[in-house]
């Protein structure tokens, strides 16, 4: 039998179609009326190829422009995914009417043809035609799908024009959809205003708007309200509970998710795949594992999206054993896994560093031939970053097609990770020059490398293509711009952008730490107060950050007023903060108040112990640190380098060398290697007590070579005992040293002075003249 394209049909239906219709056993001796060829089309038609045949038939018999036929064979051409003949048919009828209109807009709408929909609905404008309330919905909803927003509310103005929008839920509900879908949710909440009379539809576009637009207890409020008052016609149906799920979800509220699922369970909807699909999604995001997985256990035909959902649910939870499981019962029961499952398996892998078992993944993904694409790959290249496989995640990266964008910034942000912040920087520029549009997580990342590079004036250039290319309303962006120019010291272009963007917390800690960075800590503390005025809760970090400044300035007042809030807030007591309490009161003097914290804590890190231990030996009580240092060796926590260093320094202040020579010899048992700053403080520990040849000869007996700092420590303790020859001895080390030091030049010459030797004081100033050295002026604070 002869075959045709669709797109030749029209030419050829005369000739061709026409001798094998009357070939066909199904077209003989059957009647020729319209009741007969409108049964034909509403029953016989199966296939595309059988269309073809029907429409070659009433061609034949002289009812090719009948529009009420002309219709019906517009919309099966677009039931078979055809819609260009759809147009092509439509465009041979000479007289149209709305009823044709609406089959050709539907034909393009139903085919996901938003535009050509548009296209036809001008068309059928320019022809006189008003639209009607079968019209509109499509229309609007298909401006909704484009975000055409002035187009919609072009055709609201015409739809109020003509008084087909009030007493029609249909064409209202279409308005919601497209105001909510465009991002003006205040437009979309006043067309549901004026709808006068309100359906299913209209709540659920409502409701779902509401969540998609960030507004996700405005939605639970409007689906409360809607089954509060709602009649017969305006009982939730799945849709719209979808929609209030993952407004729990998005909200973290389990009481209100266990509601809806009550009513889901009372109303008999709970074996909607939908529905249950969404119960699953609510409970992992609401982190109850245990009422996610009986929600999918309940699912009696898991499909593939059931397990993708478990599966995810786990992911967000970072359970990976139980992804695991949870992927070999679906190839047990014989689901094949897709793209999607296999990216959230090494995605799993990954957030939990499970090195070993994500390298092995990707060997049964080989082996299996599962499928690699692109989001696969993505995956794949996002692990092994994660896992810090430079080589590996460089081998991926270079198989990758220049089209794959997120792949590129995957191993920008890979590099940053890594520590690789040149190539960072390189691949970045790269990617501009081929013309590869960054997302956010690169942006962030190159912005950071450029920070610690201490490379402002890039950073800048990078500030500028963002603002060029409209890339300059991300919060996280914006965050580390507002880090990098606080840390180069620009606070103005800091405080400029934080002004101009939406805020989050991280916005306000990223500004409070910058002007903590740059030593304003009086604008840390104000901007502080600020953040608490506009009813913004602080987390652990704004208050870590806000008691460092108190620290600084040793203002106890502002401390005890940080103090008393996170007390009458219930806010989270967690290491951080009482470390940073401890620490604040200690250096405002109160070491009591630091030691009563101290003492009421359950779980002690490392730097608890080294705060109280720095806080007491910053007010000279030597004894009460060494308690402390004693303490820490009986807990689970192992001293570090900056202990014994604080501990140490301890010892130096109050005298007590016996003790400080024992605490050094130690650091041998917890294999810490003294530095520079453990010498000096020894040096200092021993020059004060006079022990001037000891503490000399260690210095001379330093593994690593004495800085500036070393030397200068044991010239002080010279001058305080009054031994100038060997002063002098030890001041040329330590002009050698540090030559930039003036100090150590006048202390020489005065040294000289003192014992009559004028012409070497003298010299000294002179070669300190010589070498450019200027004596800083002095100031006083008072």
């Amino acid at each position: 039998m002869l075959s045709l394209r669709p797109t030749q049909s029209f030419k050829r239906f005369s000739s061709l179609l026409q001798q094998r219709l009357y070939c066909s056993p199904t077209w003989y001796h059957q009647p020729n009326d319209f009741n007969y060829l409108n049964r034909l089309l509403s029953s016989q038609i199966s296939s595309l190829q059988t269309l073809l045949q029907s429409h070659a038939f009433i061609i034949t018999k002289g009812y090719s422009c009948n529009i009420f036929i002309a219709s019906k064979l517009i919309s099966l051409y677009a039931f078979f995914h055809k819609p260009s003949c759809s147009t092509q048919l439509f465009a041979e009828i000479p007289q149209k009417d709305i009823f044709l209109w609406n089959s050709i807009i539907k034909a393009h709408f139903s085919n996901g043809e938003y535009s050509r929909a548009l296209d036809c609905y001008q068309w059928m404008r320019a022809s006189e035609a008003l639209p009607n309330h079968f019209t509109l919905p499509m229309i609007v909803a298909s401006c909704a799908e484009l975000e055409l927003l002035n187009c919609g509310r072009s055709i609201h103005g015409l739809v109020s024009k003509l008084g087909i929008f009030s007493d029609n839920s249909a064409v209202g509900s279409s308005f919601v959809y497209m105001y909510s879908k465009c991002g003006v949710l205040e437009e979309a909440l006043g067309v549901f205003d004026e709808i006068l009379f309100r359906d299913v539809v209209a709540w659920t576009a409502l409701v779902i708007g509401c969540v998609q637009n960030g507004e996700s207890k405005m939605g639970l409020e409007c689906l409360r309200e809607m089954n509060r008052i709602g009649g017969d016609g305006e009982r939730p149906n799945f849709r719209t509970l979808e929609g209030g799920f993952q407004a729990c979800g998005n909200l973290g509220d389990l009481l209100a998710g266990r509601c809806l699922h009550g009513l889901v369970v009372k109303t008999g909807m709970d074996y909607s795949q939908v529905i249950q699909s969404s119960l699953l999604s609510m409970y992992s995001k609401c982190g109850n594992p245990e009422e996610a997985h009986r929600s999918f256990c309940e699912v009696v035909k898991k499909d593939l999206i059931s397990w993708t959902a478990m599966i995810s649910a786990y992911l967000r939870m970072e359970r990976a054993t139980e992804c695991f499981g949870v992927f070999w019962e679906m190839l047990v029961s014989g689901i094949y896994p897709d793209g999607i499952v296999i990216s959230c398996m090494l995605s799993s892998f990954s957030n939990s560093m499970r090195v070993f078992e994500g390298k092995a993944f990707h060997g049964l993904i080989i082996r299996r031939g599962y499928i690699l694409d692109q989001l696969v790959q993505n995956a794949l290249l996002s692990m092994y970053c994660k896992f810090g496989f430079l080589k590996l995640a460089e081998k991926l990266f270079g198989r990758v097609n220049e089209q794959n964008f997120e792949a590129w910034n995957l191993m920008v942000s890979g590099y940053r990770k890594m520590g690789l912040i040149m190539k960072c920087i390189e691949l970045f520029r790269e990617m501009q020059y081929l013309g590869i549009e960054s997302d956010s997580n690169s942006l962030v990342s190159v912005i950071s490398s450029c920070s610690q590079l201490g490379v402002t004036h890039l950073a800048r250039s990078i500030h500028c293509y963002m603002i060029k290319n409209s890339m300059d309303d991300n919060v996280s962006v914006n965050n580390s711009l507002i880090d990098m120019y606080g840390k180069s010291g620009n606070l103005i272009i800091a405080r400029r952008i934080f002004c101009r963007v939406p805020r989050d917390i991280v916005t306000w800690n990223t500004l409070i730490s910058s002007y903590n960075h740059c030593g304003d800590f009086v604008e840390a503390l104000s901007l502080y107060d600020k953040m608490v005025l506009e009813n913004l809760k602080p987390n652990s970090a704004t208050l870590v950050t806000v008691l460092s400044a108190c620290s600084h300035l040793a203002s106890l007042e502002e401390g005890e007023k940080v103090h008393n809030y996170i007390n009458k807030g219930n806010l989270e007591f967690n290491l951080s903060i009482a470390t940073a309490l401890i620490d604040m009161y200690a250096k405002c003097g109160q070491l009591d108040k630091s030691r009563g914290i101290f003492n009421s804590m359950h779980e002690k890190d490392v730097i608890t112990w080294n705060v109280i231990i720095s806080g007491y030996g910053m007010h000279g009580d030597a004894r009460s640190a060494i308690e402390i240092f004693q303490q820490m060796e009986e807990s689970s926590s192992k001293p570090n380098g900056l202990t014994f260093l604080a501990v140490l320094s301890a010892c130096a202040h109050a005298g007590l060398v016996k003790e400080g020579e024992y605490l050094f010899a130690k650091m041998q048992e917890y294999s810490v290697t003294p530095n520079l700053k453990h010498y000096a403080c020894m040096v200092d520990l021993l020059g004060r007590s006079g022990n001037l040849q000891e503490a000399e000869a260690l210095v001379l007996s330093m593994p690593i070579s004495p800085d500036g700092g070393v030397w200068g420590t044991l010239l002080s303790s010279c001058k305080i005992h009054n031994e100038i020859e060997m002063g002098i001895r030890i001041a040329k080390h330590a002009i050698t040293s540090d030559m930039e030091n003036d100090g150590y030049y006048v202390m020489i010459s005065n040294m000289y002075s003192s014992v009559g030797k004028w012409e070497e004081a003298e010299k000294t100033r002179g070669i300190m003249k010589e070498r450019g050295v200027r004596k800083r002026t002095g100031w006083s604070a008072v």
